[in-house]
């Protein structure tokens, strides 16, 4: 099997986690290249310096490649040039098969802003597809993944970013319980136990 390497872009440190770390470890461990995006540091959920610490200890887990920071203060996302700009020159550097990233439709204005630049810097890409975070809307799923041998190693990246494991807005309610109920309601969809959904901007089956 050709290997192929896999973008996955998230507004914030643990989006990437949240929405397709599942995925994404399956693919690690079949020997693909994965690289993560991250465009803040998250400095309104903890001190910069942890959250990317926070991260670097995720990317180990989920044995990606390597890592790029967009440079961007958290919920100053805009949609610009510059912004897609930041977008296409990882396109360019990574060569990606595969992209992954926040949803459009969202509460949170740096997951609709960067949904939407993502629209245009993934122009020419055969391969996008949304995935959905806690405060997504609308999500209509077209694709899923059976998760179900790659779910406990996403629960050790959520865990990674330990000062969000209780930042639910939720009381009493952790990530990890987030991540568990989703999945197996994405997978009750599909037909398995535990899955990751997708909405498919462009999806290539290859024949």
């Amino acid at each position: 099997m050709d290997k192929v390497n896999i973008l996955a872009i998230g507004a914030h440190p643990d989006d990437i986690e949240v929405g397709c770390g599942g995925t994404l470890i399956k693919y690690t461990q079949k020997g693909h290249r994965l690289f993560l995006l991250v465009m803040t540091q998250g400095g309104f959920g903890a001190q910069t310096a942890t959250r990317v610490a926070e991260q670097m200890d995720s990317k180990e887990i989920m044995g990606a490649a390597d890592i790029y920071w967009g440079g961007y203060e958290d919920t100053h996302l805009i949609v610009d040039k510059e912004l897609i700009g930041k977008i296409e020159d990882v396109i360019k550097d990574v060569k990606p098969d595969f992209i992954f990233c926040n949803f459009p439709d969202d509460t949170h204005q740096d997951h609709r802003h960067l949904a939407q630049a993502i629209m245009s810097a993934t122009r020419y890409i055969r391969n996008v597809l949304f995935f959905e975070v806690p405060t997504t809307q609308n999500f209509k799923p077209h694709v899923f993944v059976d998760i179900a041998d790659s779910l406990d190693k996403k629960i050790q990246a959520l865990k990674a970013h330990r000062s969000q494991v209780m930042k639910t807005n939720i009381e009493d309610l952790s990530i990890v319980e987030v991540a568990r109920s989703s999945a197996n309601f994405r997978g009750i969809q599909g037909r398995v136990k535990f899955a990751e959904a997708f909405h498919s901007l462009r999806l290539f089956i290859n024949i």
